[in-house]
């Protein structure tokens, strides 16, 4: 691990626990089954609608800093709030919201290892209550994108200058076989394969069978020893729509330490349909 890792940005059940009734503690699911949530989670809780609450509502951005002071103000989130994220499938949605809140700077934020079903696993409390706090006054920093997000023409020059890109879809997708993730057919392109010098390092290569990630050493192997990435590198990592990517990116940059990391959450939705983009396949 390097001396840019931020391992406290991890947290397990345990540690959640003890901190249920911690006024300066908020928990915040983030599923891409929004129903989950109100079959049980985790007592106090309080849920962020990918889609609903931090996506614009016309364009394909993100909500402004009106939006998220205004969105955290509601969730009863202040700026001195530390920010579980937790969720299902491996964390992939919580991860996608924890690096959304990190675009507006709220930098006292934690995942919760293993997510939703180690809560569950481990007979731990659910409640179906929605909590209702009092409202906070949350003032954000302006939206700084450039720091840990990508752009389609940053992306074309990383391209250029042959600097490393993550493509952490699946195989399927990365050869062209696929234009969609399995199962996702509204979410695809015209055009299949990958961005050119992209190594496929599928997401879930990271985490356990029990949602939780793997142990550095691991990750060590998997990201430096078999693909060839440096601390020292810019990297950028994409996927179909930003979702699996973000976890990858929380990986290299909270537990493997890389500090030059970006999500292209455009991704392949974005690259695929972008007329003269260029495209390889095995």
């Amino acid at each position: 691990m390097t001396d840019y890792a931020k391992p406290e940005a991890l947290v397990d059940t345990q540690w959640v626990l003890d901190h249920l009734n911690d006024p300066k503690v908020r928990i915040v699911e983030s599923n891409e089954d929004i129903l989950l949530y109100d079959q049980g989670h985790i007592p106090g809780a309080v849920m962020i609608d990918w889609v609903g609450d931090l996506n614009d509502r016309v364009r394909r951005d993100y909500l402004g800093k009106d939006g998220f002071e205004a969105l955290c103000s509601k969730k009863g989130i202040g700026n001195d709030t530390t920010v579980v994220f937790y969720g299902d499938k491996n964390n992939w949605w919580a991860c996608y919201a924890f690096w959304v809140f990190q675009l507006f700077g709220h930098a006292n934020a934690k995942i919760l290892n293993g997510g939703r079903k180690k809560w569950v696993d481990e007979g731990r409390p659910v409640s179906k209550e929605t909590p209702n706090y009092p409202a906070t006054s949350y003032r954000a920093q302006e939206r700084a994108d450039y720091k840990i997000r990508a752009f389609r023409d940053q992306v074309m020059a990383h391209v250029n200058e042959k600097r490393p890109l993550v493509d952490v879809r699946s195989p399927k997708e990365y050869t062209g076989e696929l234009l969609h993730m399995e199962a996702y057919p509204q979410e695809g392109a015209l055009r299949g394969g990958h961005i050119p010098g992209a190594r496929s390092i599928p997401w879930a290569k990271a985490a356990n069978d029990d949602g939780t990630f793997k142990p550095v050493e691991e990750l060590q192997q998997l990201y430096d020893a078999e693909n060839g990435l440096k601390a020292d590198q810019n990297i950028i990592a994409y996927c179909r729509i930003g979702e699996r990517s973000s976890h990858t990116w929380f990986v290299l940059t909270y537990l493997l330490g890389y500090p030059t990391v970006r999500n292209y959450d455009g991704s392949w939705t974005e690259w695929g349909n972008l007329v003269g983009a260029p495209i390889e396949k095995p």
